[in-house]
């Protein structure tokens, strides 16, 4: 009998190098020899990890590699090529990379200073796409485009730059794209959605970037939309932008104030006190002038009214558009009757985002469920008025497609309510966030008892609802009425207790926000008790600790999530959470308090991969592992991989090395601004790489 042994290595080749999963492709370089070195001889994309300054530990082996990312390499955020710290030549070390690698032509690298840049271009100057990344502040003394002007100059092909993740100042860029013509006509990718930006790219600049760059077929730019401010995004801006960039199929738009992961203000009616300067007119001429959009994000910030007319112009100017994204937008649906208008009339949409739009009503969500018939992902945010009853209808129009859904920050979709909502998809979603805001719920938050009967009291079939859209659609409701409520052996399953709950066969990935002191463990109670394929799990605690009293609990309550039998990997995130990283007033806790009740029982989950970000101290920009939070994380005794969004005590790192299997831990600074020189008690460059050798020096069962 033939063995895949036997196909024939140009055919085996072709198999392997159609294989991208990096996981996928680490399993089958682990059959034999010959899968190894076909892996080898195949890989195309490759990140180094490790200490920069072990020339020999680079590996000379995956020759046909073409997208290398040195960002992630050891001690994190230090000049890779420049350190103080290193006695390696730089040129050395770059001679040695060009060796290893000499087919790149996509680089990813940290680059604390220009020399970097400056050193590495030289040693691939065929370089096509290129990401820098730098949380780090720009030195005052560099001259105006420093970091950009060598980049330009020495790769005449670089056609995709992506500076999401690195920190410069805005009048850097327009400057050296003007001045390297050549180069600029040829960029087709330009990401500058920078999060660490105060107020973004003006107008003026960001008409200067497009002129120069006419062939572009993406861009992502975060600028200013308030009209209070000199040089903000309006109407004149958007044409610019279509006139200049007719290629476009992506762009992005983003106010500074919305790229913060913030939640918003739940008893905000989605209105602001100021209104952009965009107006229907403008938002027509700009849909019009762009029609090859197939992505489109406009996160303005303020207040763009009455767009229903003008959003109605997407789906006959911008035919292919499949992704949309608004924020502020107000009046994208009127929902008048039966008539679809609107939003609503955008029938290729896959993707959908709606966010603080103040008017949007549950008959807006069902018009939209609708006309966007081919939704995969819906995503509201920060709209008050829709309710349970909308959300619910919408997703039962769009069970056959929905898989994805968000809601956040609504003022009547609680954690309960939200997930009452999706039920119609529970059998089929797979991604899936809300807010634990339980109104209520806290006091049956231990009880696993959910009955059925809790389910059909509490939920309101939308008959009225229905009854609106005339009477093919209200048959139609009815008849799925029948399906989703009424059959009760459909997904649900008896537990040892005598209780029926229910089964949510397909989610994989959990998202969750909660604030500071809440607990997480009304979660199953409210309705997400059985969820056999979950996998990944992102918690966000969002707050300010200081002037709050002791938590009435010991713990926050991740030992609830021993629930979920197939739970690997978590992000849990507590950057948000703001507190006292020192001495905290009498009667209240430091972070460090607060960090043995966030981790309490997260050694009981069974999680391979962790990454942490830990509580901060705005006043004095601390944000730092605490010595219960070491503690408490070594008791993760599956773990292999830990990242820690922050710093550390090196003698406080020294406590992970008790997890036996744990073979890739960093710490990474990456958020702004990043310390500029580390604290003589916290982790530096040696520290780091005595612990990554201590790290490496023990044996790893498997």
């Amino acid at each position: 009998m033939a063995t895949i042994n036997d196909i024939p290595d140009v055919i085996l080749s072709n198999i392997f190098a159609s294989i991208s999963d990096t996981r996928t492709r680490n399993s089958l370089s682990l059959v034999s020899r010959k899968f190894m070195l076909l892996d080898r001889a195949t890989r195309v994309s490759l990140t180094l990890r490790g200490n920069a300054r072990d020339l020999f530990m680079i590996p000379t082996c995956f020759r046909s590699v073409t997208d290398l990312d040195l960002s992630f390499l050891s001690p994190w955020g230090h000049s890779l090529l420049s350190s103080p710290f290193s006695d390696t030549d730089p040129q050395l070390l770059a001679h040695r990379l060009r060796r290893a690698f000499p087919a790149v032509t996509s680089l990813t690298v940290y680059a604390r200073s220009p020399l970097t840049i400056e050193i590495l271009v030289q040693q691939w100057p065929g370089l096509k796409r290129v990401k820098l990344v730098r949380w780090h502040q720009r030195l005052a003394s560099w001259p105006i485009g420093e970091d950009f002007v060598c980049l330009l100059e020495q790769c005449e092909n670089l056609n995709w730059l992506d500076l999401s993740t690195f920190f410069y100042w805005t009048e850097d860029l327009p400057p050296v794209l003007q001045a390297c013509p050549k180069v600029s006509a040829s960029l087709v990718h330009l990401n500058l959605l920078t999060t660490s930006f105060a107020e973004g790219f003006k107008s003026q600049e960001i008409k200067e970037i497009t002129t120069a760059c006419p062939n572009l077929k993406n861009i992502l730019v975060a600028c200013n939309f308030d009209p209070r401010y000199i040089g903000f995004v309006g109407d004149e801006t958007l044409l610019a932008v279509a006139n200049n960039c007719p290629k476009l199929t992506l762009l992005h738009l983003a106010d500074t104030s919305t790229l913060t992961d913030v939640r918003g203000d739940p008893d905000n009616d989605g209105f602001t006190s100021e209104d952009a300067m965009v107006t229907k007119g403008t938002l027509v001429e700009f849909f019009s002038g762009l029609p090859l959009l197939q992505e489109l994000v406009l996160d303005v910030g303020r207040n763009v009214r009455d767009t229903s007319m003008a959003l109605e112009m997407l789906n006959s100017k911008c035919k292919d558009l499949r992704v949309l994204k608004l924020g502020q937008f107000h009046g994208i649906c009127l929902a008048n009757e039966s008539q679809l208008d609107g939003i609503a009339l955008c029938s290729g949409l896959e993707e959908l985002s709606i966010k603080n739009c103040g008017d949007l009503t549950d008959m807006g969500l069902i018009a939209i469920g609708r006309g966007c018939s081919k939704l995969s992902r819906f995503e509201v945010q920060g709209c008050k008025r829709i309710t349970e009853k909308g959300l619910r209808t919408m997703a039962c129009l769009l069970r056959n497609t929905l898989v994805k859904v968000k809601i956040s920050c609504c003022k009547n979709l609680d954690a309960a309510a939200s997930l009452r909502s999706v039920e119609p998809i529970r059998d089929r979603i797979q991604w899936l966030h809300i807010d634990c805001v339980w109104n209520g719920w806290e006091e049956i938050g231990n009880s696993e008892q959910v009955g059925l009967s809790f389910w059909h009291n509490q939920v309101e079939e939308p008959s009225s609802l229905f009854s609106l859209m005339g009477s093919e659609y209200d048959h139609e409701m009815r008849r799925k009425k029948c399906k989703y409520s009424s059959d009760v052996s459909d997904g649900y399953i008896l537990e040892n207790n005598g209780f029926w709950c229910k089964k949510w066969d397909r989610l994989q990935y959990l998202s969750l926000w909660i604030g500071v002191g809440e607990l997480l463990t009304p979660l199953p109670a409210a309705g997400l008790l059985n969820c056999p394929n979950l996998e990944e799990i992102r918690i966000k605690v969002e707050g300010d600790c200081r002037g709050r009293s002791k938590p009435s609990e010991r713990a926050f309550g991740l030992s609830s999530l021993t629930l979920y039998p197939r739970l690997s990997k978590m992000q849990l995130d507590c950057s948000e959470t703001i507190g006292y990283a020192l001495t905290a007033p009498s009667g209240q806790m430091d972070l460090s308090l607060w960090e043995r009740f966030f981790l309490n029982g997260i050694g009981e989950l069974r999680l391979s991969e962790l990454d942490y970000w830990p509580p901060q101290d705005r006043d004095v920009n601390h944000r730092s592992l605490s010595l219960p939070a070491a503690a408490l994380l070594a008791e993760c005794l599956e773990l292999r991989k830990l990242f820690i969004h922050g710093t550390a005590h090196e003698h406080f790192m020294m406590f992970l090395l008790k997890i036996p299997n744990l073979r890739d831990v960093q710490l990474r600074e990456d958020y702004y601004p990043a310390p500029e020189n580390d604290m003589s008690t916290e982790m530096r460059a040696g520290s780091c790489s005595r612990f990554e050798a201590a790290l490496n020096r023990r044996p790893i069962l498997d």
